[in-house]
């Protein structure tokens, strides 16, 4: 890595993905720098109050600095007030999970949800807000991918990659660019993505994308995302209007959020440089 800045961002990522933590010998393997790079960076980072050795291997984890950063910066944005209602009655005319993602330049990231699920089989991760989106196997993705043309949709799946990196990726997931472009033009066609069995197995779900209150710029996405035996295709049918008219709601109101008004400034930067 080039600098200490990018070494400092690759622990502290590193570390989101491992909460209770890791040994200085981790970190430097995971990293590629030598344990004396690594220890020192890591002391540094104490310092500013970003991470504590704990643990009775001395392993070194994040403190909630940077977790409050982000709740704050969120809080800021304007997101909560306007979707979490929003978010919350769908959950409850669904019962399933709702997810409600922005799309950050050419990212598209979980920030919210709600779950409606209150007792038996639910799908409930509880971790992926601030999880940048698969795009190829997820229902937001597909969403997002869907409003833009043919072309463009492949080279950011090219770029992230067709196969997801989380440890067991659904067995529907499209591995080929025809197979993708298949399920976009359906997604087109019935008005809502349908990702089953696809980002992880046993799981289903559908989405729609967000658009900014001009009604054009696409901003996040929208999803319903529960058990495969329980969120059928007729349920998903059923479900749809209401997932519609939420992603709706949230767009009549995107104007008033920070957030939201980046993302549609980003978006429409990127679409007059292309």
């Amino acid at each position: 890595m080039s600098s200490a800045l990018e070494r400092a961002l690759a622990v502290l990522e590193l570390l989101t993905e491992n909460p209770k933590g890791l040994q200085v010998s981790i970190v430097a393997q995971k990293t590629g720098m030598p344990v004396s790079g690594a220890h020192r960076l890591l002391n540094e980072l104490a310092r500013h109050g970003y991470v504590r050795q704990e643990g009775s291997q001395g392993e070194y984890a994040l403190t909630v600095k940077l977790a409050a950063m982000g709740l704050h910066f969120m809080g800021k944005s304007g997101i909560g007030d306007i979707a979490q209602p929003i978010l919350d009655r769908l959950a409850s005319i669904s019962g399933e999970l709702i997810r409600l993602s922005v799309l950050d330049e050419d990212k598209l990231v979980w920030v919210a949800a709600a779950q409606g699920a209150t007792s038996g089989l639910r799908y409930d991760p509880g971790k992926e807000q601030g999880v940048t989106v698969h795009l190829a196997s997820t229902a937001g993705g597909q969403a997002l991918l869907s409003t833009m043309p043919d072309e463009e949709a492949l080279m950011l799946v090219a770029a992230q990659g067709f196969v997801s990196e989380i440890e067991s990726p659904g067995v529907n997931a499209p591995r080929t660019a025809q197979d993708l472009l298949k399920r976009l033009e359906e997604t087109r066609r019935r008005g809502y993505s349908n990702a089953t069995d696809s980002y992880i197995v046993g799981m289903a779900a559908m989405a729609v994308p967000v658009r900014y209150v001009d009604g054009q710029t696409v901003i996040g996405c929208l999803s319903i995302a529960g058990p495969a035996v329980r969120l059928s295709p007729q349920r998903m049918d059923e479900l749809a209007p209401a997932l519609k008219e939420a992603a709706e709601e949230i767009g009549s109101a995107s104007d008033s959020s920070l957030l939201f008004r980046r993302s549609s400034a980003l978006r429409k930067m990127g679409e007059a440089a292309g």
